[in-house]
């Protein structure tokens, strides 16, 4: 069975004891956390109108880290304007660990 969940303002595509990478979550690693289901598939796929009523997906926070920096460069000709900046996201590794219709 799969569902697709939504954290973050993203949409994921999981199944059992996949381990996926999400925006940062404020729960400490080791903890339990519960999302929202949008649509199970099986055999017949479910769709929620928004959520589907009792369902949820559970997951195990694994690790919070931080992406590739990523250089963000603006220029602009004969002005003399150079300006770079980065950024570096913020991510959650999270394993689901089941899947309730």
């Amino acid at each position: 069975m799969e569902a697709i969940i939504k954290t973050g303002g993203q949409q994921y595509q999981v199944s059992k004891g996949q381990k996926i990478t999400v925006n940062k979550l404020d729960i400490e690693s080791g903890k339990n956390v519960e999302f929202d289901v949008l649509a199970l598939i099986e055999d017949t796929p479910v769709f929620g109108e928004p959520v589907v009523k009792g369902a949820k997906v559970i997951g195990k926070v694994l690790d919070h880290k931080k992406d590739d920096k990523v250089i963000v460069t603006k220029y602009k000709r004969r002005k003399g304007y150079h300006k770079s900046q980065g950024h570096r996201q913020l991510l959650t590794d999270v394993e689901i660990t089941e899947i309730q219709k």
